[in-house]
């Protein structure tokens, strides 16, 4: 059949013709008659996008979209958290501003100082902002926020400077801080008295002098002391913030900072963030603590946070502890800082006296525990603290026969045992090896080289059945020893205090501390036995098993000279503090091609090497620079992570100054 034009116009359509929305025209929207351009650093966890973005401020938005508050916007089609970090009048930008989506709070929780200290510790660590940001404010909680923060009252009293005269500098330091000074100091503390006590009156003259101050400890353990210590001095003035604390309290604690209702923090590394206006001091208690060096990225140290926000507020430092790291060697010697010493007849009363035993006995005989521990243990009136360097019960077999190290059958892990009567079983899988047999000589019977504190723990009990014997360390550590007749096995730093202190501290198998593979391994070993010490009683004796010749710092109770030895041989090798190190983990293709980048001639190219055992394609490479091209090193760190991140490559781990290396 023959279809005219006429009739294709009079066909019905079977199926209905698409219809095509019209565009759909912006939403009006009344910009703010003031300042309508705000700068946004937008939570993106993306590297090469670490800055901020305009975003047009609502009249409706205007008195809500202050500086420092928690916004909501459109970033990449998708909704993100960001801070306002700027008002402004115009924009660079040529095209059309989004708004913002939403002002979250009104409150300014991003001040400008922890925004500049935030920047700098980027820029320090080769990471971003956004990541810092995350270690220094906490997330919100809305409840808390609506309530409002009780002011607190004036401390009571003035600060007694003469409560440090036992330091020639120390009651200087206090009459300084009471008069709105800044000073600078690296305190090597003594036993007692506690040294809470002594930096309560430094943080009460701060206070007194109208200043804030932070304290900065390393666990909770350490804050619960800390804070008995300093609610006494500074009393409603003082707060706590960890990253422990529940969401809410922490939250609080925070806005108390922030509003200026409280002048003192006291916490954990977070605490180095803290909002404190008018910051006058700030303390940092035994800095080489592993618990410093934060585990996320950009992993800064807290000594390091702590030294960029002094230099960047004026505010005064104290560097505390009982031993000295070579960090904080280099700010005395480079005259950062003062240095802040005990007389030496204080040093020589209130340090125990230390006795070394070399580990044997009658016949030059090794034994776990020498004569002269038995004799001290047994003349002490007092509890007694005895130091294991491992935790457990069995922490290492061999073959009784010939030595060799007992080793899993099915992966070759070591061996261990968890108790008295309970079968070896493979550190890395989990597999009981029972029965066993070592593949050597066939012999069935094994060995302990290394005992840890739980076995230590039955040797001591059988050896003084008269004292009562009780543990500290792993999951089950001690807040307070009891006191009498009492002997605390404790493995490194779960040592617990007791009232007037040890009447004798031992420090057993100092050979194993000094055994791992790390550069910082005298100072980390050293560090854990002078707060070992220091839990001793004023005039209390102390046993160390040992070799004599690498033990005189103890003897002679002299921390100082440690740390500039320690130094110098830093020095030699070019490592932190003296020289810049970076550390970057990845596939082993692309560390290879990072390797091959010309970097400068100062900057020594290590590696790559394999990195994990179990996993050959993951491999670290290593970049040591001095110290004067080290914000170089990290620039160019900074923008590796970029590029990859700009062309969504897999992330490399980028390290600055790790604290193993």
């Amino acid at each position: 059949m023959h279809v005219t034009d006429a009739d294709e116009t009079e066909q019905l359509e079977l199926l209905p013709s698409p219809r095509r929305r019209a565009p759909r025209a912006p939403r009006a929207v009344e910009p703010a008659a003031d300042l309508p351009v705000a700068r946004v650093l937008v939570d993106t966890g993306l590297a090469h996008l670490d800055r901020p973005f305009d975003y047009l401020v609502t009249a409706q938005q205007s008195d809500a979209a202050v500086v420092g508050c928690r916004v909501r916007v459109r970033f990449a089609g998708q909704l993100a958290d960001g801070f306002v970090v700027e008002r402004a009048a115009t924009s660079d930008h040529d095209g059309r501003l989004m708004p913002l989506v939403k002002v979250v709070s009104n409150e300014p929780v991003l001040s400008p100082a922890v925004l500049r200290l935030a920047r700098e510790v980027a820029a320090r660590y080769a990471g971003t902002v956004g990541d810092v940001l995350r270690l220094a404010i906490p997330p919100r909680h809305a409840r808390t926020e609506r309530a409002a923060s009780p002011v607190s009252a004036p401390p009571p009293r003035d600060a007694r400077p003469e409560a440090w005269s036992d330091y020639p500098l120390g009651p200087e330091l206090v009459e300084a801080l009471s008069g709105g000074a800044s000073p600078r100091a690296a305190w090597s503390a003594l036993p007692s008295p506690d040294p809470a006590v002594l930096v309560a009156e430094a943080v009460l003259a701060t206070v007194r002098g109208g200043r804030g101050a932070i304290v900065c400890v390393p666990d909770g353990r350490d804050v619960t002391r800390w804070r008995a210590v300093l609610a006494d001095a500074v009393g409603e003035a003082l707060v706590v913030l960890t990253g422990s604390q529940d969401p809410a309290d922490r939250y609080a604690s925070f806005l108390a900072a922030s509003r200026g209702a409280a002048r003192v923090v006291l916490g954990t590394r977070a605490a180095a963030f803290a909002p404190v206006a008018d910051l006058g001091l700030l303390v940092l208690w035994d800095d080489g603590d592993d618990l410093y060096a934060e585990p996320r990225a950009p992993y800064p140290h807290t000594r390091e946070v702590v030294l960029l926000r002094a230099e960047a507020e004026g505010a005064g430092v104290l560097l505390a502890a009982h031993a000295r790291t070579a960090e904080v060697q280099s700010l005395v010697e480079g005259a950062w800082c003062s240095e802040l010493v005990p007389s030496l007849e204080a040093r020589r009363t209130r340090w125990p006296r230390v006795e070394v035993a070399d580990g044997t006995d009658t016949g030059g005989v090794p034994v776990r525990l020498p004569r002269q521990v038995f004799a001290q243990v047994r003349a002490a009136t007092g509890p007694v603290l005895v130091q294991v360097p491992r935790r457990g019960y069995r922490t290492s077999l061999a073959c009784q026969d010939c030595r060799t190290p007992a080793r899993c059958a099915a992966c070759e892990g070591p061996l261990v045992q968890h108790a008295a009567g309970a079968p070896p079983v493979c550190r890395w899988c989990g597999a009981a090896a029972d029965p066993w047999r070592c593949r050597a000589c066939g012999s069935a019977r094994l060995r302990a080289p290394v005992v840890g504190q739980l076995r230590t723990a039955e040797e001591v009990a059988r050896a003084f059945p008269d004292h009562e014997v009780v543990t500290s360390g792993g999951q089950s550590v001690l807040a307070e020893a009891p006191a009498g007749r009492t002997i605390v096995l404790a493995t490194p730093g779960a040592e617990p205090p007791v009232a007037g202190g040890y009447a004798l501290v031992v420090l057993l198998d100092t050979w194993l501390m000094l055994a791992r593979d790390d550069v910082r391994v005298v100072e980390e070993a050293h560090r854990r036995w002078f707060n070992a010490l220091a839990l001793g009683a004023p005039g209390s004796a102390a046993v160390v098993v040992g070799d004599a010749s690498g033990l005189q710092a103890l003897v002679r109770a002299d921390p100082t000279g440690l740390a500039r030895r320690e130094l110098a041989d830093r020095r030699d090798t070019r490592l932190p503090p003296v020289g810049r190190l970076a550390s970057v983990e990845g596939d082993v293709d692309v560390l290879d091609e990072l390797a091959a980048r010309p970097w400068t001639e100062h900057i020594d190219v290590l590696g790559p090497v394999p990195h994990d055992p179990r996993d050959a394609s993951v491999a670290r490479l290593v970049l040591r620079a001095p110290r004067r091209e080290g914000a170089e090193l990290a620039d160019r760190l900074a923008a590796v992570a970029a590029e990859r991140s700009a062309t969504k490559l897999p992330a490399v781990r980028i390290q600055v100054d790790p604290q193993r290396f």
